[in-house]
């Protein structure tokens, strides 16, 4: 029996003369992520991606792949069958025979995308449906609450039956929505807003800043493990270690103690603007959220946003913690952002730091520092993550 999957496309057909090109993309994507699995042919019909296995694998694991590829809303796994009514009532008898043997209520969905097919959805749910309750005596039919729902999928190439499709990863294809720069400090929300980002199809490059020996190599190590989980709805992350010592220090020995945090995240800005300029990157990313912290309200984020030239997009910025932590156990990073390990954003923490700081004091307190060379400094500096 020929097993396959299935993956509906999601808002990803409201596109118009570009939607070929989304369609690629998730192609492309679905097929990096599947090769360590196996050979699959795919390809796209109908607003449909087929995953067809050329030989044999592991196919549990083919679907739990697909379902963390963005730009499917639905991922199922399905037997194909001939476009005979009988030969569908065979295969759906015999592919969900487990299910169709644990439950006690069914009914069938048909539907016919392949309009030469000579029977209606309503005649071919019916059609199949009385084949199943043939085999299967013990069954009733249920058209409003069922057990099981017998899934058939009449299409050009063949007719698919399978049982509930399963929730894919929705969003858009990675790589369609140009390239960005995500700041990520090793913490719960930023591996949150990398994942929310790449969601509307952005590829992402992550950038980590250090502070040793203020900061631990473990500190180091939990991010980059952090954007290896991330790489599987993501695609590769391979971080930009950004060495951050120096800066901070004389940050402290400069700059009014108030305005330390404020001041630190501004040179992170002009770093990380730096890093997308050189890769052909359009904005950054940062896990900022509303009032959370004494920096992150709107006047700090105001004055830390406009010594960059480029967009600073926030994902997180209106939902609350609770959400964000549900978010990260989702996507798997939880147990690692909470890690004891401290990143530089908790070096010399003020200890009453400006909730409202002005720009012209700002600009003031900045005026110590040779802010050009340090940002030079730290760019020609700049190191990638080793991964085994």
């Amino acid at each position: 029996m020929k097993d396959i999957i299935l993956l509906k496309q999601g808002e990803m057909i409201l596109k118009g003369l570009n939607r070929r090109e989304f369609e690629q993309k998730l192609i492309n994507n679905l097929k990096r992520r599947l090769g360590a699995i196996g050979k699959f042919n795919i390809y796209s019909m109908q607003s449909t991606v087929y995953a067809e296995p050329q030989d044999d694998c592991d196919m549990d694991a083919a679907v739990e792949a697909a379902k963390t590829v963005f730009g499917a809303l639905a991922v199922t796994r399905a037997a194909a069958a001939q476009k005979d009514k009988d030969a569908i009532v065979l295969t759906a008898a015999e592919y969900l025979r487990d299910a169709l043997d644990s439950v006690s209520s069914f009914k069938v969905e048909s539907k016919r995308a392949d309009k030469r097919f000579p029977m209606s959805s309503i005649e071919l749910s019916k059609y199949v449906g009385g084949g199943i309750h043939d085999r299967f005596p013990h069954l009733r039919a249920d058209m409003h609450a069922p057990e099981l729902t017998v899934f058939v999928e009449v299409r050009d190439l063949a007719a698919y039956v399978h049982g509930p499709a399963e929730q894919g990863a929705g969003g858009l294809p990675v790589g369609v929505g140009g390239r960005m720069v995500t700041l990520i400090s090793g913490g719960i929300d930023s591996p949150v807003a990398t994942y929310m980002i790449a969601k509307r199809g952005v590829q992402l490059i992550p950038v980590h800043f250090y502070s040793h020996p203020y900061t631990s190599v473990k500190a180091k190590e939990k991010v980059i493990a952090l954007s290896a989980q991330l790489e599987k709805y993501c695609g590769r992350l391979i971080p930009e270690l950004v060495p951050f010592t120096r800066i901070q220090e004389q940050i402290r020995e400069h700059c009014p103690e108030g305005l330390m945090t404020v001041i630190t995240r501004r040179f992170m800005m002009r770093i990380a603007e730096r890093i997308a300029l050189d890769n052909g990157c359009t904005a950054l990313v940062t896990g900022d959220n509303l009032g959370q912290v004494a920096s992150q309200t709107a006047q700090a984020l105001s004055v830390v946003e406009e010594c960059v030239d480029i967009p600073v997009f926030r994902p997180l910025i209106a939902l609350d913690k609770r959400e964000i932590i549900d978010m990260a156990r989702k996507i798997g990073t939880y147990d690692t952002s909470i890690l004891p390990y401290e990143d530089c954003c908790t070096v010399f923490t003020p200890r009453r730091p400006r909730t409202k700081p002005k720009r012209p004091e700002v600009l003031a307190a900045e005026s110590a520092l040779d802010v050009e060379a340090l940002v030079e400094e730290a760019v020609m500096n700049i190191g990638r993550a080793e991964r085994a």
